[in-house]
């Protein structure tokens, strides 16, 4: 008889910056959607990172219902899943709070994270230096077993393993070079990483990697005259209509292959290579699949939105949850600091 295939426990977690873009769908959005079905998922809006940046209440506010919004758009079931708002778990402050008095400076001086704000001229305020504290706490809160991430992303993870390290050493009577030992369900749970193998990164209309900050992106719910002329923006070479080109290094092809299954692909690809067929009739191809995906889920997403009482008790439903999983954790890692015992059925 095959053995039941063991649930982990996952955790991941997006910020409320605004409408996601197709790097974040294919990048996050679709893997925690197909993650769902494998692990016992928790997820959860991270509207507590964003205030390193976000200025704006109402702005962050409708964010953070729109996110959740997507994620359920997306395919993601709230009966399914555990999701949430960061900041209706307040415990998450506190552990990061003991986190933060047994990390040293050292650690988040060398965080990818602060180094690119300092050498970009960003603002260096608090938030920004104990980013990685407040992430770690969103990890080890809830006993994560597994953590998926991408490649440029794995050093968060690790610094959260290192401070569930720290605090085991400093308070729960482990010793320096235990790491790996088995959890025997006092300590802090060092989670491992789930990597996830991008075949690309996901480029935006000018070539460079999709991202807000570029201004360069494509909304996964833009509607569609507006995804139109997005498309039609993509930047592409200057080779003449009726020349062979190469769909390796096309912007274009690139995006296509990210909706496209292989005998589509292949058969743009020879349309590529024949001549006789230009970068805007490849763009009409790239609008034509990426609206046949998009526009089932922009249909969900806009009734989610119109409703924002249901999405904000789909979340409250999901903060409960969290907060039952939460309390027990922060309750030993209290009685180990020496901090008084509160009662772990309270969640308020």
């Amino acid at each position: 008889m095959t053995p039941a295939k063991v649930r982990f426990r996952s955790l991941s977690g997006i910020k409320p910056t605004g409408q996601p873009h197709w790097g974040n769908y294919f990048g996050m959005i679709r893997p925690a959607v197909q993650l769902a079905a494998e692990h016992e998922s928790f997820y959860f809006i991270a509207d507590l990172h964003a205030l390193t940046t976000v200025r704006d209440a109402a702005a962050l506010t409708k964010d953070s219902l729109g996110i959740a919004a997507t994620l359920i758009a997306c395919g993601l079931n709230p009966d399914h899943v555990v999701l949430w708002r960061q900041s209706d778990v307040p415990e998450v402050l506190e552990l990061s709070w003991l986190l933060s008095c047994v990390t040293g400076m050292g650690l988040l001086e060398r965080a990818h994270s602060y180094k690119d704000a300092k050498n970009k001229g960003k603002e260096l305020n608090h938030g920004v230096m104990t980013y990685p504290v407040l992430m770690a706490a969103d990890i080890l809160l809830y006993d994560a077993d597994v953590v998926p991430v991408g490649k440029d992303q794995m050093q968060h993870l690790e610094m959260a393993r290192d401070m569930a390290t720290y605090f085991n050493v400093a308070y729960m009577g482990q010793t320096a070079g235990q790491e790996e030992l088995a959890w025997d369900g006092r300590m802090l749970k060092r989670p491992a990483a789930i990597v996830q193998e991008r075949t690309a990164i996901v480029p935006g209309i000018d070539g460079q990697k999709m991202s807000k900050s570029y201004d360069n992106y494509l909304a996964i719910f833009a509607d569609a005259k507006t995804l139109k002329k997005g498309i039609m923006a993509i930047k592409t070479d200057s080779t003449p209509l009726e020349l062979p080109k190469d769909p390796d290094t096309c912007n274009v092809f690139a995006l296509y292959k990210l909706f496209a299954d292989a005998d589509q692909q292949a058969s743009l690809a020879d349309r590529y290579r024949a001549g006789g067929f230009g970068y805007g009739h490849a763009k009409l191809a790239l609008l034509e699949v990426a609206e046949a995906h998009f526009a089932p889920m922009r249909q969900r997403y806009q009734e989610l939105m119109a409703d924002p009482a249901q999405l904000e008790q789909i979340l409250q439903q999901g903060a409960a949850k969290a907060r039952a999983v939460a309390l027990p954790v922060l309750e030993r890692v209290r009685r180990a600091t020496g901090l008084p015992a509160r009662p772990v059925g309270r969640l308020a």
